[in-house]
C-alpha cells in the first residue's frame, strides 16, 4: 500500500482524494467529536501546576502556579504505593484472563459446524455487555450480598453466611470475573470479524492432506487474526494502570478499601467530594495518563522487533 501510493504523482493523489471526497466527509462527525470533547477541554490539565479552587480562572493574573508540589505531594501521600498496586493488580489479572478468553471463543465459535448454534451462542454471550455497571452491580448484590442467593444456599447447608462485599480478599476475584464475565463475548467480535476474512479453500485444502481441526486452527485461524491480536494487545498494555471509577464505587465498602481504592477513585474523592482539591486531583489523572502513555510506547516498541503489526 505504501509503495503504491509513493508511486503516485502528487497530482493523482488530490484527483484520488477529490473523487473519494464523500467518504471523508464520514469521518467528519467523529473528528468533530473527538476535537471537542476530547482535545478542546486539554487545556484544563494547566490545573495539576496550580492551587486551583473551584471558581477560580485557569489562566488569570490571580493564578497560583505551584509547578510540581502536586505531584510532590501525591508520591509522597502513605496511599500512594497502596493505589498504585491495587490498580495494577486489578489490570493484570483482567488482563490475564480477559484478553486470551475472546480470542479462544472467537476460535471455537468459527469452528462450529452448525452455524445456526453458533449464532444463538454468539448472541447469549454478547447480551452482557448491553448491561449496566448499575444493573450489574445489583446482579452480584443479589447472588453475594449478606442475604443473597449464594449465601442463603450456604445457609440452607448448614454453612456460614461469607460476607462477600465486606472481604477485602474477595474484591477482586468478584470484580474481574465480572468484568471478564460481562465483555468476552463483545470483545470477540472484532476476532470472528477477522476470521471471517480467511480463505476457505485454504481449510479445504488443509482437509485433504489430512490437517485435524486443531491443526487447522494453528496454521490457519491464528496466523490470520495475529495482526488484529497484536494491535490489540498494545492497546491493552497501554490501559494497564487504568481502571474506571464506577463500578469500583458501586462494588466499594468501608469494610474492603484496603483492596478497592484505586486510582481513579482516588481522583474522584479528591477532586469532587469532602474538601475539594481539584488541582491535586487533577495531577494524579495526569501521572495516570502519563504512565499509561509510556506503557503504550514501551509496548509498541518491543512489538517492532517482533512483528511488523504495529500502532506506529
Amino acid at each position: 500500500m505504501d509503495q503504491m501510493i509513493a508511486g503516485m504523482s502528487l497530482r493523482e493523489i488530490r484527483k484520488r482524494e477529490k473523487k473519494n471526497y464523500w467518504l471523508l466527509l464520514f469521518i467528519l462527525p467523529a473528528f468533530a467529536f473527538v476535537f471537542v470533547f476530547c482535545y478542546v477541554p486539554m487545556y484544563g490539565i494547566l490545573i495539576a501546576f496550580q492551587d486551583f479552587v473551584p471558581g477560580d480562572e485557569i489562566l488569570s493574573e490571580y493564578t497560583i502556579w505551584v509547578g510540581w508540589d502536586n505531584f510532590v505531594m501525591f508520591f509522597k501521600d502513605y496511599m500512594f504505593w497502596t493505589l498504585i498496586e491495587n490498580t495494577f493488580l486489578l489490570c493484570l489479572f483482567g488482563f490475564l484472563i480477559g484478553f486470551p478468553l475472546p480470542i479462544a471463543v472467537a476460535l471455537m465459535l468459527n469452528s462450529m459446524r452448525q452455524k445456526r448454534a453458533s449464532k444463538v451462542i454468539q448472541t447469549i454471550y454478547y447480551i452482557p455487555h448491553f448491561i449496566s455497571l448499575v444493573v450489574m452491580v445489583g446482579m452480584m448484590y443479589l447472588f453475594f450480598g449478606q442475604y443473597g442467593l449464594v449465601n442463603n444456599m450456604l445457609d440452607a447447608l448448614g454453612l456460614s453466611r461469607y460476607s462477600f462485599f465486606l472481604r477485602e480478599e474477595a474484591f477482586r476475584p468478584m470484580y474481574i470475573l465480572s468484568g471478564v464475565w460481562q465483555d468476552f463475548g463483545w470483545n470477540a467480535i472484532i476476532y470472528l470479524a477477522a476470521l471471517s476474512g480467511v480463505d476457505q479453500e485454504q481449510h479445504e485444502a488443509a482437509i485433504i492432506d489430512g490437517a485435524t481441526r486443531l491443526r487447522r486452527v494453528f496454521a490457519i485461524d491464528l496466523p490470520a487474526i495475529a495482526g488484529t491480536v497484536s494491535i490489540l494487545l498494545i492497546l491493552s498494555i497501554g490501559n494497564m494502570i487504568s481502571v474506571g471509577y464506577e463500578k469500583v464505587l458501586l462494588m466499594q465498602t468501608d469494610a474492603n478499601l484496603g483492596k478497592s481504592e484505586v486510582i481513579m477513585t482516588y481522583v474522584y474523592k479528591k477532586g469532587l467530594t469532602g474538601y475539594v482539591m481539584q488541582g491535586y486531583s487533577t495531577a494524579v489523572g495526569l501521572f495516570n495518563s502519563v504512565v499509561n502513555v509510556i506503557l503504550l510506547i514501551s509496548a509498541n516498541t518491543l512489538a517492532k522487533m517482533f512483528s511488523k503489526n504495529t500502532l506506529f
